[in-house]
């Protein structure tokens, strides 16, 4: 049997270095954002390598998470998934059978550091609205998914993964903790935009400082996803 794990995260948030994590484990294969190329032609958005996406992945939903459910050469599977990425009217019930995890992190930082890449966000590209309800939809129907902060991971990078592993019902290990620089085989096509950081680094970064000082309309933004952060935050893992 395959241990599925599906890794709800929003964009500027730790969120390859997980996966990067994962797959240094020796026993995981990863699977790199499968319904991107789905949500660009959906939303008609003009993201960085749009064309690229689209002509590398699978443009209908279904067809992307079909191959997400097939076989797989390890015993676990990392699916990194963007929360944004889940756009209404696709089938949630497929989830059932995978472990959830979601990912969060403070909407001040996510804000501050999507808008040095790609300008002031629309609300709805930074994902906190839909991964609250993504979370309230799978808790619902069944066992309630994992939180984790990435603040925490790290604050204290083993004591978090070894807490994550716990909950997910696998063993942790010290490989989680090191990977080798650069760009991987299971990146997207899009990590030549944005990887540049994590492809620089070997592990994880240290503890993050204050939160950014915002002004203005990102100040506004930033204040208007904290409802929906402080309701999943709510159910975090204690580390």
């Amino acid at each position: 049997m395959t241990l599925r794990i599906a890794m709800w995260s929003g964009p500027r948030n730790l969120s390859t270095a997980m996966m990067r994590s994962f797959g240094a484990r020796g026993d995981c294969t990863c699977v790199d954002e499968p319904f991107y190329a789905h949500y660009l032609l959906r939303t008609g958005l003009d993201h960085p390598m749009r064309d690229q996406v689209i002509a590398s992945q699978p443009g209908d939903w279904r067809v992307a998470r079909d191959g997400l459910l097939g076989p797989v050469s390890q015993p676990i599977q990392y699916q990194k998934h963007m929360v944004q990425h889940m756009l209404p009217g696709m089938d949630t019930d497929w989830l059932d059978g995978l472990v959830n995890v979601f990912l969060i992190r403070e909407p001040d930082r996510v804000a501050a550091s999507f808008s040095e890449k790609r300008g002031l966000p629309d609300a709805d590209e930074l994902g906190f609205r839909r991964q609250r309800e993504l979370f309230e939809t799978l808790a619902a129907s069944g066992p309630k998914p994992i939180v984790i902060d990435s603040a925490d991971i790290r604050r204290a990078p083993e004591t978090a993964l070894r807490a994550l592993c716990d909950a997910i019902g696998i063993g942790f290990t010290q490989q989680m903790l090191h990977w080798q620089p650069g760009p991987k085989p299971e990146d997207g096509v899009w990590g030549a935009h944005w990887y540049d950081a994590v492809n620089s680094s070997g592990g994880f970064a240290g503890a993050e400082g204050p939160l950014p000082l915002l002004d203005g309309p990102l100040a506004t933004l930033a204040q208007s996803l904290r409802a929906d952060y402080q309701a999943v935050a709510a159910h975090r893992l204690a580390i």
